[in-house]
């Protein structure tokens, strides 16, 4: 995998920390929601934390196992976005943009994870 695109992996999985954190401030103050909310803040900030230590990671095994891990907690905050979402505490207009982001973010290790056996 070339630079570029552990930049895009990077920068995207720290920008959708970001609007997870966000999200978890608004769940509490706006919603009283404090327990899946807290799920949502671990599972989609760790994506990035992950993808982290992986770029900079010692060996290619290294980063995949962190790659594997990021996609992982990726589809654990697909969960919690989509449990959020179905028991109405995050509206339609808070869930699109968060989905599609997590989505996208999947897509993007699931094409970074299926390069490790080639």
């Amino acid at each position: 995998m070339g630079k570029e695109n552990e930049n895009v992996i990077k920068r995207k999985s720290r920008d959708f920390a970001i609007e997870i954190i966000n999200l978890y401030k608004w769940l509490c103050e706006a919603q009283h929601e404090y327990v899946m909310s807290k799920q949502l803040l671990r599972s989609g900030t760790s994506i990035g934390a992950n993808v982290a230590e992986g770029v900079r990671g010692q060996t290619l095994p290294d980063f995949y196992a962190k790659m594997n891990i990021s996609l992982k907690e990726a589809n654990e905050t697909s969960y919690w976005l989509d449990i959020l979402h179905a028991t109405n505490y995050l509206p339609d207009n808070k869930f699109e943009p968060i989905n599609s982001s997590c989505e996208e973010i999947i897509r993007i290790l699931v094409a970074i994870t299926k390069n490790q056996n080639k």
